[in-house]
């Protein structure tokens, strides 16, 4: 493995960068992140290596500036009401990065039930806009808390739909299906494999593989060398310490 380099930032800065990277080249689509670390990631994409990266205020403004994490836009660009939202999705001009309850190692997401969906002991949000996510817009995951609850052999219940469940469904499934990449506390995977099924594509600083393999309920695969998550760069850290997040919302969800 190779040598992390030196660095002041912060698992939660680590997260951030990773997080940015998910909108790097992503050109002129809109970035819906879901969760302060992806929100963070995104603004900090749009002030760097994404500048045509479309944002919006978390609800139904699409803003030109990037204001700091709760902070009110200045520059309103446009409206995007839900109904417009859901006809954008169904376009492929979004990248969204969103949670999970449970994902599996063929990237099926779970979002709405714990338990037998019939009858679940833990309700969550539903399925919400999750299978249109998937099948026509790139959709990567965030987990602020990598565990065998989170990473599980099999889901409960699918929302998001994985390379396994869209190979099953046919063409019309994986047209645009496009799982790109899922970042947590620990590190960034993605599906780089020849059967598509999860891989360790990086640590962050400070984690091991061998607490990922422990936080992780599925045979995960990991390469040989696994290099470490890159650090921020001075003019990132500057950006994201104060310029988007000046208060440290981002160490809420990752503590240090």
């Amino acid at each position: 493995m190779s040598s992390p380099t030196t660095s002041k930032a912060t698992r939660a800065e680590y997260c951030v960068v990773a997080c940015a990277e998910v909108w790097c080249h992503a050109g002129e689509v809109l970035a819906s992140p879901m969760g302060t670390v992806p929100t963070i990631g995104a603004r900090l994409a749009k002030l760097t290596f994404a500048p045509d990266l479309l944002l919006t205020d978390g609800e139904a403004l699409l803003i030109g500036d990037v204001p700091a994490v709760g902070a009110p836009a200045r520059v309103v660009e446009g409206w995007l009401p839900y109904r417009q939202h859901l006809a954008l999705v169904a376009t492929g001009r979004r990248h969204v990065m969103m949670g999970a309850g449970q994902i599996d190692r063929h990237g099926n997401q779970n979002i709405s039930c714990i338990g037998d969906w019939a009858r679940p002991t833990r309700q969550l949000l539903g399925v919400r806009g999750a299978p249109v996510n998937t099948l026509n817009n790139p959709t990567s995951y965030w987990v602020p808390k990598h565990s065998p609850r989170v990473f599980v052999e099999r889901v409960d219940m699918v929302c998001g739909v994985g390379y396994d469940r869209a190979a099953e469904a046919g063409p019309s499934a994986t047209r645009f299906h496009h799982v790109p990449e899922v970042v947590s506390n620990l590190g960034v995977f993605d599906f780089a494999t020849p059967d598509q099924s999860m891989r360790l594509r990086s640590l962050h600083p400070g984690a091991t593989v061998g607490q990922v393999l422990e936080a992780t309920g599925f045979a995960l695969t990991v390469p040989d060398e696994v290099p470490y998550t890159r650090e921020p760069t001075t003019e990132e850290l500057r950006l994201i310490r104060e310029v988007i997040d000046p208060k440290g919302v981002r160490d809420r969800e990752v503590p240090a």
